[in-house]
């Protein structure tokens, strides 16, 4: 299920041309699960006078790894579209390292998946945001027994 998974969300991420752009990488999926790496890049800086990356490249990478931990969630028998993503940015990324996020989606109702992420660079334990989500989905499948 997840290598189906895996297949589907790289070619969501290849038909986005921004996602392709910020060099976003699949690090991880699992039942509801994904984690992403975005790599650190001087194109990604929002302020040169700190070497801060811009805080709509981590919007977009944690609306993508979201994304992805709903499509491979094994009641979602489609693909998916962002209703509603709300994003705390507790601290700016540590200028030079990569931003990783983690995506679980912890439920799913007939039509909307709802999502959280955490965005954290190698200092794990203080995040750089944290987000909470709606997805649209296309249909639902039954849960496997």
């Amino acid at each position: 299920m997840v290598e189906a998974s895996n297949k589907v969300i790289q070619s969501f991420i290849e038909k986005m041309p921004h996602a392709e752009a910020l060099g976003l990488k699949i690090l991880q999926l699992s039942a509801g699960e994904a984690e992403m790496l975005m790599p650190w890049s001087e194109d990604l800086i929002g302020d040169p006078a700190t070497g801060v990356i811009h805080g709509g490249a981590v919007s977009t990478l944690m609306d993508t790894c979201s994304g992805a931990a709903v499509i491979c969630h094994p009641e979602n028998g489609g693909v998916t579209a962002t209703l509603d993503l709300r994003i705390d940015y507790m601290r700016p990324a540590s200028p030079g390292q990569d931003v990783r996020a983690h995506a679980e989606c912890y439920n799913i109702t007939r039509s909307i998946a709802f999502v959280r992420a955490t965005a954290f660079d190698d200092d794990a334990s203080r995040p750089v945001a944290t987000a909470t989500g709606a997805f649209t989905i296309a249909f639902r499948k039954e849960a496997s027994a």
